[in-house]
């Protein structure tokens, strides 16, 4: 679905992606992992067309897109939701019209028709009933369900979620984890996981992907990738082995 070739970005003198080649298939959920720092916002960045690369190419179903314009992007975007890291949900607006902001903006569906979509995409993800809360009613976890239900409202083809577990504690984690994955069986998506939560790509992700100073040093299977001897993807499952006996203990 999506390729990268030989991508590079950069801010002024300093790079921060180097030479990035990556192909995303589809219809799987690919896990990008790295520390802070690491490149790896900045790829999500260049794949949802908020910033452009320097050099390189971003095919999408075989279309250079690197250098379209913001109006060729804006109608690219209506096949891609995105799951923002804090939410990004509008405190102005109750939960419903939250989730229906998209299908208002770009589509000529009758309200009839989006209050039928907006209730089916809330129970999907379940939250049932909610469109007349506010935000600051929900629960940290009921607002990531609420920003999945908006993402997946358009109906996208791909779905691009940026540390997803962030601020949320380990049992709700696990159960956005598990919505990720149940979302990407009954809607077919291709996923994209920002995370720096190797555990959370571990239970999420067909493939695991992991960038570190720019540079992308590993893609393979879950099972695979716990197998590379490479020291600095090593240093990432011995921070998870130690918070798992924290965790334990």
């Amino acid at each position: 679905m999506i390729k990268l070739v030989d991508v590079c970005k950069s801010f002024d003198k300093t790079k921060a992606l180097r030479n990035i080649n990556l192909e995303i298939k589809e219809g799987e959920t690919l896990a990008i992992i790295g520390g802070s720092g690491s490149g790896k916002s900045t790829l999500l960045r260049l794949l949802i067309g908020l910033i452009r690369p320097t050099s390189g190419q971003i095919l999408v179903r075989g279309k250079d897109v690197a250098g379209y314009s913001e109006e060729e992007w804006d109608k690219l975007r209506l096949r891609m939701g995105m799951v923002f890291q804090y939410s990004a949900l509008f405190d102005s607006m109750t939960v419903g019209d939250n989730v229906a902001f998209g299908l208002r903006e770009h589509t000529q569906l009758d309200e009839e028709e989006i209050g039928r979509i907006v209730r089916e995409k809330l129970a999907l993800v379940g939250l049932k009933g909610v469109e007349q809360m506010m935000p600051s009613e929900l629960s940290g976890g009921m607002k990531k369900r609420v920003g999945l239900a908006r993402a997946i409202a358009i109906e996208p083809s791909v779905i691009f979620y940026d540390e997803p577990s962030s601020g949320l504690d380990p049992i709700m984690t696990a159960r956005i984890d598990e919505l990720i994955v149940s979302t990407q069986k009954k809607l077919g998506v291709t996923s994209v996981v920002v995370t720096h939560d190797m555990a959370s790509a571990c239970r999420i992700a067909d493939r695991i992907a992991m960038v570190y100073e720019g540079e992308l040093i590993a893609v393979d299977t879950v099972e695979r990738f716990k197998a590379i001897e490479d020291e600095r993807v090593q240093a990432f499952f011995r921070t998870l082995s130690t918070v798992e006996k924290g965790g334990a203990a």
